[in-house]
């Protein structure tokens, strides 16, 4: 395939901002310390970021999209929906707290502690609001019962920042490995499931390869399921990081869909190589992952079919039966 030109380009990244990103798919640890709790009995949802705050005070849209140089540690407290007369509210944040920038992997790690968290890292194109959404949107539609998380790294938020998202998503992965660490060492602990969409799922495997490197396997011990909806990764570079992941290449789980537009928009701005996240099932399952094939899902011409893992209550049971199998 060409490389598109400018114009195709532009218009191309346009139809990305529609999006926000089964079948074939195989069919938590309790700890004694916390008892598991949703979101809807704990409503606060635990902030790991490299973004910098917005203002001191800190106020809406709380964090920003310029890059923070420590880890930001805090807690977003969750104001749940409410029924009226006028219908039924969405969740919103009430306050952020307890911002720390000092030992913020080992605050997180010490905030989760013996319960199994949930942790999402969301894609290209997203504000921490919007992140933040997504990760309630998804914790409560799987019924998840322990922590919910949310690494949130500085996208710009615009249509025009897919190359300049990519960097600063790649910048992150020092700070993202810090959290997972220190993770991986908290005693009594429960398992920490990782839910990563588009180019999120990029900075997860290449922090999972680097976390593998410098802790070994006892390091990964602790990482349940890996799931990677619509990969948003040169499928090479995928094939090569799991190579690196060895054995442990086994707890990842791929939504894929053959007609995700948005990938195929990446596809060609890519020089025509397939992403992860669009390539054929059978591709992917000769890689060693599981595969979840959401192509017969969506398919209206309006549909950019990228972010299926939050809108389709059947590709979310692929994310639950993942975390259920890593108990």
């Amino acid at each position: 395939m060409h490389f598109p030109t400018r114009r195709f380009a532009v218009a191309a990244l346009a139809s990305l901002a529609l999006s926000g990103c089964l079948g074939g798919e195989s069919p938590l640890t309790d700890a004694a310390v916390t008892p598991r709790a949703s979101l809807s009995r704990d409503p606060t949802l635990l902030i790991a970021t490299t973004r910098l705050p917005a203002g001191q005070p800190l106020r809406k849209p709380w964090f920003t999209a310029e890059r923070s140089p420590d880890l930001i540690f805090a807690e977003a407290k969750l104001t749940p929906p409410k029924s009226g007369l006028i219908g039924t509210s969405d969740w919103s944040i009430a306050s952020i707290e307890g911002l720390d920038s000092k030992n913020a992997a080992q605050s997180f790690a010490q905030a989760a502690l013996g319960r199994d968290l949930l942790l999402y890292i969301h894609g290209y194109r997203e504000s921490f609001e919007s992140a933040a959404t997504s990760t309630v949107q998804l914790s409560e539609g799987i019924k998840f019962r322990g922590v919910t998380g949310l690494f949130t790294w500085p996208s710009a938020g615009s249509t025009l920042s897919y190359v300049s998202d990519r960097e600063s998503a790649m910048w992150s992965r020092d700070a993202f490995e810090d959290l997972l660490t220190a993770l991986s060492k908290t005693p009594s602990g429960g398992r920490v499931h990782l839910v990563a969409h588009s180019m999120g799922t990029l900075l997860t495997l290449e922090t999972l390869r680097m976390l593998r490197a410098s802790g070994g396997e006892r390091a990964m011990e602790r990482i349940g399921a890996v799931v990677m909806a619509a990969p948003d990764i040169d499928i090479d570079l995928f094939a090569r990081g799991l190579e690196r992941l060895g054995p442990d290449a086994k707890k990842i789980t791929v939504i894929s869909s053959t007609n995700d537009r948005a990938l195929q928009v990446s596809s060609r701005l890519a020089g025509g190589i397939v992403r992860a996240g669009g390539a054929e099932r059978e591709r992917l399952e000769a890689l060693g992952v599981r595969v979840a094939d959401a192509s017969e899902f969506g398919g209206s011409f309006i549909n950019i079919n990228h972010d299926l893992f939050l809108s389709n209550p059947e590709v979310q049971q692929v994310v639950k039966r993942a975390i259920e199998r890593a108990e």
